[in-house]
């Protein structure tokens, strides 16, 4: 199998194209810039520079609701301009997988604030994966393609600055090829008028707890047993951080944050002594 050292979103434009993507929008900022510009070299993936981050995910909900499977990225402010659509999005489903980039940026190294966007997640009813370095940042992008089509929701893959930036060793895969589903018309569905969309709401909650329910059993969250006295909840890059620090605990280490695992949390707890919370931003 084919080794290569990667940066985070270097790894999330390969786990992109290798997930059969076919469409990529952005609008650039640090730390998302370099997922787009390396989603370019791949002559299969049509990219665009969009307006602005609303235009971007517009581009990426169009196109995943004619058929094709589509990823949008943006930093985590970027993600305040995309609300509009993102949270209709959620909504509306994939008709093909829809994928949502966010890049938070911890540390304030080139941004205003320093806003934690998981809790958009919980917000608009869009489940939310996390990965920890490039191999699981490629990994967990051709999962949220899969997961987006399996549950009908868009998913969003939310990075931070050291885990985009960070470079690691990938274990690459060949291209998933996916044929182009076509548009069909289904207007209760892809417009959100206030009659459609409160029959959607519902539909949604339901879809959520289906992925709730793959979350508990789901091996992107996984419990790694060592001593009793003390547990440690992680997810991102905290958790190589945590390891390093202490390498003597118990780890449960989430994947998926939202829907947040409660049972599988809860039997984690029944396990150790005591348990400490290590998150970026908020825990």
């Amino acid at each position: 199998m084919n080794r290569q050292l990667l940066s985070g979103d270097e790894a999330i434009a390969r786990g992109a194209w290798e997930a059969g993507c076919r469409v990529a929008a952005a609008y650039p900022g640090t730390p998302s810039t370099e997922i787009l510009e390396n989603l370019a070299r791949y002559e299969e993936v049509y990219c665009e520079w969009s307006t602005n981050e609303k235009v971007a995910l517009e581009v990426a909900l169009g196109s995943s609701i004619s058929g094709a499977r589509s990823l949008a990225a943006m930093k985590h402010v970027g993600l305040n301009v995309a609300a509009d659509p993102f949270f209709s999005s959620a909504y509306i489903g994939a008709s093909a997988g829809l994928v949502i980039v966010s890049a938070d940026d911890p540390g304030l190294h080139s941004s205003q604030n320093e806003q934690d966007n998981r809790y958009y997640g919980l917000m608009a009813r869009v489940p939310v994966l996390c990965p920890s370095d490039s191999q699981e940042a490629k990994d967990f992008t051709r999962l949220a393609f899969d997961l987006s089509e399996r549950f009908d929701v868009p998913v969003m893959v939310r990075i931070t600055t050291r885990v985009a930036h960070s470079h690691s060793i990938v274990e690459l895969d060949t291209r998933e090829e996916k044929p182009l589903r076509g548009y069909e018309k289904e207007a209760t569905k892809t417009i959100c008028l206030p009659a459609f969309a409160r029959v959607r709401h519902v539909d949604l909650e339901r879809r959520i707890d289906r992925v709730r329910a793959w979350s508990e059993e789901a091996p992107v969250n996984r419990i790694e047993a060592g001593e009793a006295s003390l547990g440690v909840i992680c997810d991102g890059v905290a958790y190589h951080y945590a390891r390093e620090v202490l390498p003597e605990a118990s780890f449960l280490k989430l994947g998926m944050v939202y829907p947040f695992p409660t049972e599988l949390v809860r039997r984690f707890a029944e396990t150790v002594s005591r348990i400490a919370v290590i998150e970026e931003v908020d825990p």
